[in-house]
């Protein structure tokens, strides 16, 4: 843990008026250093790992910030007096803007997800299951050296209008609509990308549909502007949906922080009004689903710069049509 950051955290501490921290591994625990298996403790005077963190809380303690990952037993083992409170109101507004070799592993996270979409187009998918299809894409996700798939999606037909589909048995067709999302862990870090591809050709009217929802992505891209508050961009991304008539098809969200935890702040929502700083990094995933008939979403990864968004992908959107 490099000093500038202890020091940020402690002040933050001050501010939250919480006397420790106690982290196990996590996000958070990453996030300050954390190496281990066992907890990390922060309090104003001292940071250490111990497998045993209730004596290194201070017995004048009366805040204490635990991991919002930890378990009820391991919270009932802290046998200490203090209230204790998440330390996420300490921690999450110093995750938002991340450092050069933090945007570095979100990067890779990124070209390791967009290698195996590329290697996806020469697959052989018809009538292969989307179950089947999903195990192929993982062991070439873990191929490219990511440590950890956090979640893999493949979605034919009308289970692209399901935004929580799970791949199942469904049998891939000509024909079909389909949406492939990767999201794995480069060196801790998270990106998601994903990307729809027809099945030997589109089916009626999607073309029309996923250019919409293309077109949702370019202006969340031209609203994301620093000092912009991330419910403008929301805002951006539902006034073109609306505008094509899918308005009551659009996703319930547009976007979120990502970073050492594949869901950060700041969301892409309306009510949001984090302002957009450069450092952050956000996955833009706008998203429109047509109830059984079919959906389309696409969810690129930037880093926001004092010039506004820049893409860490290649940003490659072209409808592509699968040919086996």
């Amino acid at each position: 843990m490099t000093e500038p950051i202890l020091d940020a955290v402690r002040a933050a501490m001050v501010e939250a008026e919480v006397d420790a921290l106690v982290l196990r591994p996590s996000p958070d625990f990453r996030f300050l250093g954390g190496q281990g298996e066992g907890f990390l403790v922060v309090t104003l005077d001292t940071a250490a790992e111990t497998a045993d963190p209730g004596p290194l809380v201070p017995r004048a303690a009366r805040r204490v910030g635990v991991d919002p990952e930890m378990r009820v037993r391991e919270l009932f083992g802290l046998t200490i007096e203090a209230e204790l409170v998440p330390a996420t109101a300490v921690l999450a507004p110093l995750r938002l803007r991340k450092r050069p070799h933090e945007i570095e592993a979100v990067q890779r996270a990124v070209v390791a997800a967009e290698s195996v979409l590329g290697q996806a187009r020469e697959l052989a998918w018809f009538g292969a299951t989307e179950r089947a299809m999903a195990s192929r894409l993982r062991r070439l996700l873990l191929e490219t050296g990511c440590e950890e798939v956090l979640s893999l999606r493949v979605a034919a037909g009308e289970h692209t209008a399901r935004p929580a589909h799970q791949p199942g048995g469904r049998v891939i067709n000509p024909g079909d609509a389909l949406l492939v999302s990767l999201c794995g862990r480069w060196n801790g870090y998270c990106a998601e990308v994903a990307r729809v591809f027809a099945v030997a050709e589109p089916p009626e009217d999607f073309e029309a549909m996923y250019s919409v929802v293309l077109a949702a992505r370019a202006a969340a891209l031209r609203s994301a502007r620093p000092a912009a508050a991330a419910e403008s961009v929301a805002g951006a991304v539902r006034d073109v949906i609306d505008g094509s008539g899918y308005g009551r098809f659009a996703a319930a969200h547009f976007g979120r922080g990502v970073g050492l935890g594949h869901d950060e702040g700041p969301r892409v929502v309306p009510g949001d009004d984090t302002p957009l700083e450069p450092g952050m990094t956000l996955c833009l995933e706008p998203a429109i689903y047509v109830p059984d008939l079919f959906g389309a979403r696409v969810a690129d990864v930037v880093a926001m710069t004092a010039e506004g968004p820049v893409a860490l992908g290649s940003g490659h959107h072209t409808l592509h049509v699968l040919d086996r």
